[in-house]
């Protein structure tokens, strides 16, 4: 699962003005602008695919974070191992079953969306801006390498937060656990939930 934040960043920011778009009339534009547009859409395709994308993983990823907190407890120890793998293979069907409709989808309805917001909320030398950057191979070069930057990042993250944030979680899970009236498993936080892989 591909997490290209700057690309994801320009997305989300054209796609969360899509409530402006509706609230202000739309000037009519020109041919010149409605191909800008067009462009731009297609450059933002992938960041619209992996919203949908996210959307779909999200909820199959809590439920397996749910599962594996209730399996200790409803399930044989001698079958926990064989129905965490059936979970996560149901999870996996899915995700690949309903991945490329909300993809898809995504896609669709992209113009109408986030369209209608470019289309308002820019001007047409704002818009050759946006493409000629979006297009310029020392831009595609950073997105290239933005996946290998937020690895390192992350990675780093970990290894130095490891020691202050696990206290943390563990004292939170035994705090929900006490609220419940349940006792949590012994050491559940270094093991996070396996992704859902396509």
């Amino acid at each position: 699962m591909k997490n290209l934040l700057p690309r994801a960043l320009i997305g989300a920011a054209l796609i969360g003005l899509c409530g402006l778009a509706f609230a202000q009339p739309t000037a009519a534009s020109s041919p010149a602008k409605k191909e800008l547009v067009a462009r731009l859409l297609k450059l933002q395709q992938p960041s619209v695919e992996r919203l949908a994308q996210g959307m779909i993983e999200q909820p199959a990823l809590e439920l397996i974070g749910r599962a594996g907190q209730v399996l200790p407890t409803r399930v044989a120890p001698d079958r926990q191992e064989a129905v965490a793998k059936e979970i996560q293979a149901d999870a996996k069907k899915f995700v690949e079953e309903a991945g490329p409709l909300a993809r898809a989808r995504a896609v669709k309805l992209a113009p109408s969306t986030v369209g209608a917001v470019i289309e308002s909320q820019f001007t047409e030398d704002e818009l050759k801006q946006i493409v000629t950057l979006l297009e310029s191979p020392a831009y595609k070069k950073y997105l290239d390498k933005s996946e290998e930057m937020e690895k390192a990042l992350l990675e780093k993250l970990y290894a130095d937060t490891k020691s202050t944030i696990e206290p943390k979680v563990m004292a939170l899970q035994q705090s929900i656990g006490k609220r419940l009236g349940v006792s949590a498993p012994p050491s559940t936080t270094s093991s996070a939930p396996a992704p859902v892989t396509k």
